[in-house]
């Protein structure tokens, strides 16, 4: 049974969610301080988080921010707001999907496990880039044999661009493959994704950005 962490303060959620989960067989579990949240992540092993924005002692992007420091685990966010710049602010701390609220219970369990499917989904597959170098089974990008740590969204991305080396692919075509991100966003969550994972490559043209297009992985 798969381990997924709830985030919220909101006590009266957990219980009817937890229930709900475990029709899929998914275990949830809840903390409602994000200080003690951080904290239990150091010692259990849990398959994906959901975190939410409005939260006591420090908010959800602060909370979003302090895990990625230490986990590249899926992290789904919720907001009572669902504005859109929350979602992509979101995204750029690291975030792999955004559900605003009150929303229905089925949406929440098909995002999650469409998250949890496309990280096992990944083939024994290995690319090299120069000092880099992917591996898709192991769902790992080295550099020089150290791990370059990737949020679930940039490793599914990364891994799409790589499959499918010197193709254009359109911001539809990324979205539609991805399925992760809220459609809300449009092109600017792939804009974010795309921002964040050239950083962490630091081969800045090893994506290309073909004007009016899309995108291209280009290997030197």
């Amino acid at each position: 049974m798969r381990k997924i962490l709830l985030i919220d303060d909101d006590e009266k959620l957990a219980q009817p969610l937890q229930q709900y989960f475990a029709r899929f067989d998914l275990s949830l579990h809840n903390e409602t301080h994000p200080l003690s949240a951080i904290e239990r992540i150091q010692h259990e092993a849990f398959d994906l988080l959901i975190l939410d924005v409005m939260l006591p002692e420090i908010d959800g992007f602060e909370t979003c921010k302090r895990i990625r420091r230490q986990s590249d685990i899926p992290i789904i966010m919720l907001t009572a707001r669902g504005e859109v710049m929350d979602r992509v602010v979101g995204l750029e701390l690291g975030a792999d999907d955004y559900l605003p609220k009150p929303f229905d219970p089925r949406e929440l369990v098909a995002r999650v496990q469409n998250i949890l499917r496309r990280n096992q989904s990944a083939q024994a597959v290995i690319y090299q880039w120069s000092d880099l170098q992917l591996d898709i089974e192991a769902k790992q990008l080295r550099r020089n044999d150290e791990v370059v740590p990737l949020t679930a969204a940039e490793f599914s991305l990364l891994s799409l661009l790589a499959q499918n080396q010197h193709r254009i692919l359109s911001r539809d075509e990324i979205m539609r493959e991805l399925r992760g991100i809220d459609a809300d966003i449009f092109s600017r969550a792939i804009d974010v994704l795309v921002s964040r994972l050239r950083s962490k490559l630091q081969q800045p043209e090893l994506i290309r950005t073909v004007r009016g297009l899309g995108y291209q992985l280009v290997p030197r």
